[in-house]
């Protein structure tokens, strides 16, 4: 089958196409056929050894590419229970160390790493749901805060951020959002009740419309300190990125999200698309062999939703 590895670090053009033997799944997986895979910058940032700098990813001679997944189970390992061949899933491959990634024709998920796909979303569309979605998710689980409680998100245009304030905005809270001013309309149709546009003197703007700071902050941008600022004493402040916590000031608990894959939680987001909470945003499609295309397109920023490789 075909897959995309790198062997070494460095730019798109690292990324190699290669062909590899179609993968079994064990006790407890199954084995997906890729239709769509998404491509985020946790892919860049494995491809460019960022993640081996930080200590994420152990030295390996090849390195799959690809989080996200949407296709169909093509075998099912032993035990394994609810999904069937010929379901149409979703799924997470949360292991950045994996030698082969969902940049491939196949790939064997565990079975609690997949959820059945929403229903009124295209492959494509599917595909950007499992890693951001999951995560703005699990970065409000780690809030503990009361449904009336103010959360800013930063970056709320991206892929995360979006999911984000959509979330937030289910679970209650009041939302302050922060995006470039060009991203308002987008922005408020997430659900956002505050808009702050992005700038200089942030934390002074955010507490200009919410004296005292707010409760919580979820800095998707990876602004650090000028969002903490923005931040009530005693506080949430939650990371996105190994490196980018600030120092926890005022009593503020500093936590970083640490992605894992969830097949029930997905199942639940699943339902939230088919309900029409959560808007999938797909930015553009290119077949799995235009993969270092696809990088370059990501590496010159300004998307607006996830590039999907379709296989």
């Amino acid at each position: 089958m075909r897959a995309v590895v790198v062997r070494r670090f460095g730019g798109p053009e690292v990324l190699e196409f290669t062909e590899v033997p179609v993968p079994e799944p064990g006790i407890g997986q199954v084995r997906v056929k890729v239709a769509a895979a998404g491509v985020n910058p946790v892919d860049a940032g494995t491809r460019s050894g960022f993640l081996s700098e930080a200590g994420i990813v152990p030295p390996r001679e090849v390195l799959g590419i690809g989080w996200d997944v949407a296709g169909t189970v093509d075998a099912v390992g032993e035990g394994v229970t609810g999904f069937a061949t010929g379901d149409s899933v979703i799924g997470l491959l949360d292991r950045p160390s994996a030698a082969l990634g969902t940049y491939a024709d196949y790939v064997v998920l565990d079975v609690d790493a997949v959820a059945i796909a929403p229903r009124t979303a295209s492959p494509a569309e599917a595909a950007t749901l499992p890693l951001n979605g999951l995560t703005a998710a699990q970065a409000l689980d780690l809030l503990d805060l009361p449904p009336d409680a103010t959360v800013l998100v930063t970056g709320a245009a991206g892929a995360v951020g979006g999911y984000a304030v959509t979330l937030a905005k289910a679970r209650g809270f009041r939302v302050v959002a922060v995006a470039g001013s060009a991203d308002e309309a987008l922005v408020r149709g997430f659900g956002a009740d505050v808009f702050v546009p992005r700038g200089d003197f942030l934390a002074d703007r955010v507490r200009s419309v919410v004296p005292g700071g707010v409760d919580a902050a979820l800095d998707t941008a990876l602004l650090g300190l000028e969002v903490l600022d923005a931040v009530a004493n005693r506080g949430r402040f939650i990371v996105f990125a190994a490196g980018a916590a600030p120092i926890p000031l005022r009593g503020i608990r500093v936590e970083h999200v640490w992605i894992h894959a969830d097949g029930a939680a997905l199942a639940g987001l699943a339902d939230l698309v088919d309900d029409g909470t959560l808007t999938l945003r797909v930015a553009d499609t290119l077949p799995l062999d235009e993969a270092v295309k696809a990088h370059e397109r990501l590496a010159a920023g300004g998307l607006r939703g996830r590039l999907v490789l379709i296989s």
